[in-house]
């Protein structure tokens, strides 16, 4: 196992790492729209968090050998699925490569933040 972790990403705000490879596949924690500059969340709506969370998945897929083509999984968690379509929009720009995915509404975030995406992908 290794442990990833970039400064380019919100530090984890828990006891977990950012992301773990394991032969060659990329296990992402939750990524929120938390500035790593500021380590807080300047953003409100959802789309101005959906691009800082792609933006930090993006660090921390590169940090680790791989990149957004390379994602096969996502989790997708928003705290309204009326934010769905507008999520939709920005997350296509990011997700280019089509990765299966999974999409729900939960209560709460952490932080409070509008959404939450992990992911799973290859290294090679």
């Amino acid at each position: 196992m290794q442990i990833i972790s970039t400064d380019n990403a919100p530090k984890a705000i828990g006891p977990y790492s950012q992301a773990i490879v394991v032969d060659g596949t990329v296990y992402t924690s939750g990524q929120i729209a938390i500035n790593p500059a500021t380590n807080t969340v300047e953003t409100t709506t959802i789309e101005e968090q959906t691009h800082q969370v792609c933006k930090n998945l993006t660090a921390v897929l590169e940090a680790s050998g791989s990149g957004m083509d390379k994602v096969v999984k996502t989790v997708c968690f928003l705290a309204d699925m009326g934010d769905f379509a507008t999520f939709n929009e920005i997350y296509a720009q990011y997700f280019v490569s089509r990765p299966a995915r999974s999409c729900v509404a939960v209560k709460t975030l952490p932080k409070n933040v509008l959404v939450e995406i992990d992911c799973i992908a290859k290294t090679k």
